[in-house]
């Protein structure tokens, strides 16, 4: 059975069965913190000036709501998205894993493992028979099969489930903030 939560600390926990987890917003979102979210999610690199035309406001204003956005946990990072294949990791994998043992310590092991290799871009809990799936990137094969071979020796793994990325589909996409709950 895979994870269902974790603790701001890195600590695993466990809702009681039957327990169902809500996550609530710490801020409300207004139209005009709606848009700016919109705009940086598309581009992320404009000035302030721009964003501040974009969405009706004054510079100073924008900036302000752009700070309480990143205070309250809403936008977690403005990064630049690299193309990998470009820049020389061909091989893009999705990496299915299920761990030998359902434990706090397997779990903390496997976390320690997987957040120690950098070929790992990105890695989530989930349920159902697999307990955690991966994005590892490789520049060859040989380089793939050390990861895999890391995740179960080092990382408790016991089974571990590989899935070529052949082409992008859909890139990441923008949160559909202005679409409204059904």
């Amino acid at each position: 059975m895979g994870q269902t939560g974790h603790s701001h600390d890195g600590d695993l926990t466990y809702p009681s069965e039957g327990e169902i987890i809500f996550c609530e917003m710490a801020i409300s979102l207004d139209a005009i913190d709606r848009r700016l979210l919109e705009e940086l999610q598309l581009d992320a690199d404009r000035s302030n000036v721009e964003l501040a035309r974009l969405v009706g406001l004054s510079p100073a204003a924008t900036l302000h709501r752009v700070r309480r956005l990143k205070e309250s946990g809403i936008v977690r990072g403005v990064v630049a998205r690299l193309d990998s294949t470009t820049a020389g990791f061909p091989l893009q994998v999705y990496v299915a894993v299920t761990l030998q043992r359902h434990d706090d310590n397997s779990h903390r092991r496997f976390a320690a493992a997987v957040m120690a290799m950098p070929e790992v871009i990105s890695a989530d809990w989930v349920t159902g028979e697999t307990d955690a799936l991966l994005m590892v990137v490789a520049r060859e094969v040989a380089e793939l099969q050390r990861v895999l071979v890391r995740l179960s020796t080092r990382g408790g793994a016991a089974r571990v489930t590989t899935l070529l990325r052949l082409e992008e589909l859909k890139p990441a996409s923008p949160l559909p903030l202005a679409a409204s709950p059904a």
